[in-house]
C-alpha cells in the first residue's frame, strides 16, 4: 500500500489506504486546521527528530470508554489518601515540557519535538488542547497527561509521572470527569499493557470512525477546562 505525500491542499487520504503500521500519510503541516481536520478523521501526527511529518490510523485502535474505568485496589487507596492534587487546563506548557523531557532524561527518543509543542500550545490556546496535572503536597507538578477534545472524544496523546502513581491519578480525574460530561470515547490510539490493566480495549477502526463520527454531531466543549467533580468521588466505581 503507498504512503500518500501531503500538498499544501487541506485534506488527507481515506485512512483506508493506511499500511499496516497505521502510516497513512507524510509530510504536510502542523496548522491548526490541520490538526484540527487530521483528528475529526481519526488521524495523528507521530514522528521522530530526524524524519518528516509521518500522519497515522492505527489498525486496530486502543481505546477506553469512560465508565469502564478499571481502578486498581492500591490505586484507589491512593486517591483516598489524597496525596496529590489534581487541576485541569492550569499549566499546559509545564505538561508538554515533563512530557518531553522525561523520555530525553530517560534516554528515549521524544516525538515533542520544538515544532510539535508549539502546535499543540496553539489548540490548547483555541480552546481544543487540555492538560490535566498533578501535584504532591508541596505543590511541585509530578506527572500529568494532555490531549485533544473534539465533540464528545478525548484524543489522548503522552502522560508523564515523576513520582509512582502521579499519572494514573491524572488519568482517574480525567476519566471520571468525562463522564460526567457526557463523552462517548477516549482515544489511546496504539495498545500499551498499562492502559488495558486500566480498562482500556482494541477496536477495528471502522467502529472507531462510527463512533467518532457520531460524537463530533456534538459541540466541543472548549477551555480552558476546570473540573466539576468533588475529589471524593474520584475514587468510586473500584473495581
Amino acid at each position: 500500500m503507498p504512503v500518500f505525500r501531503l500538498d499544501r491542499s487541506l485534506q488527507f487520504p481515506p485512512v483506508e489506504f493506511a499500511d499496516k503500521s497505521g502510516l497513512l500519510a507524510v509530510g504536510g503541516d502542523l496548522s491548526l486546521p490541520r490538526l484540527l481536520l487530521a483528528y475529526k478523521e481519526g488521524i495523528f501526527p507521530w514522528y521522530g527528530e530526524d524524519d518528516p511529518i509521518l500522519w497515522w490510523s492505527p489498525e486496530p485502535r486502543l481505546v477506553l470508554f469512560p465508565d469502564a474505568l478499571h481502578v486498581s485496589k492500591s490505586l484507589d487507596k491512593r486517591l483516598r489518601r489524597k496525596d496529590f492534587s489534581v487541576t485541569m487546563d492550569r499549566d499546559f506548557a509545564g505538561v508538554l515540557k515533563a512530557c518531553a523531557t522525561i523520555r530525553t532524561e530517560q534516554g528515549e527518543e521524544t516525538w515533542l519535538l520544538p515544532e510539535m509543542i508549539r502546535a499543540y500550545q496553539k489548540l490548547h490556546e483555541a480552546g481544543y488542547a487540555h492538560s490535566v496535572e498533578t501535584r504532591d503536597r508541596e505543590g511541585q507538578l509530578c506527572g500529568g497527561l494532555y490531549g485533544v477534545s473534539l465533540g464528545r472524544v478525548f484524543f489522548g496523546e503522552s502522560m508523564f509521572a515523576r513520582v509512582s502513581d502521579a499519572s494514573k491519578v491524572a488519568l482517574v480525574h480525567l476519566v471520571r470527569q468525562l463522564d460526567a460530561w457526557g463523552f462517548d470515547l477516549i482515544d489511546c490510539q496504539v495498545q500499551t499493557d498499562h492502559l488495558m490493566r486500566m480498562g482500556a480495549v482494541t477496536m477495528g477502526r471502522r467502529r472507531f470512525l462510527s463512533i467518532l463520527k457520531e460524537s463530533l454531531k456534538h459541540p466541543t466543549l472548549k477551555g480552558p477546562w476546570r473540573p466539576d467533580l468533588e475529589p471524593d468521588s474520584m475514587h468510586r466505581k473500584r473495581a
